[in-house]
């Protein structure tokens, strides 16, 4: 009796957690700023990205949910990339830090690494926060506010990339 009333608790759980891996999806979205040759070194400085929109409401139909079905969202990754120059790389930032905003709702930091090293690195990956984001995914758009330290004076513009994604939990059409 003891054995069927594990077994039981086992199928459960397990049908349970496929459940709610169909529930679960990734939203990627993507903007570009500039770091501008003439930064300040040692000094905090912000950039903000144009408007990032969101496309939600089509993702969440595409994937057989609704906002109001929405359970969580939570940034999963967020990596920079050097666009350009095609020499460049990260050698002259210390520090990077990622806020998000969205029309009524107050700005949270998502994203940040410090102690950023020497090694011509064009790519970098961004520890995240664990915030629900369900609230600013959810808007038409939303904007990232970028905070930089560089510790290197750069003698040309660099054009960077930030890739997102968002894991997205739902009630799959109330599932």
């Amino acid at each position: 009796m003891k054995n069927f009333l594990y077994l039981s608790l086992f199928l459960l759980f397990s049908q349970c957690e496929v459940i709610d891996k169909l529930t679960q999806f990734n939203i990627d979205n993507q903007t570009e700023f500039t770091v501008s040759s003439s930064t300040i070194i040692n000094s905090p400085f912000d950039i903000n990205t144009p408007d990032i929109t969101t496309n939600s409401s089509s993702e969440f139909n595409n994937n057989d949910t609704r906002a109001n079905l929405i359970e969580s969202i939570r940034l999963t990754s967020l990596r920079l990339e050097i666009k350009s120059p095609s020499d460049g790389n990260f050698n002259f930032l210390k520090s990077v830090t990622i806020y998000i905003n969205a029309e009524d709702l107050e700005e949270i930091e998502i994203a940040s690494i410090t102690d950023i090293p020497d090694n011509d690195l064009i790519l970098l990956d961004l520890e995240t926060s664990n915030s629900d984001l369900k609230a600013y995914i959810k808007k038409e758009s939303y904007t990232l506010r970028v905070e930089t330290v560089t510790d290197q004076l750069i003698s040309e513009d660099h054009l960077i990339k930030a890739a997102s994604r968002f894991r997205v939990d739902a009630k799959i059409l109330g599932v």
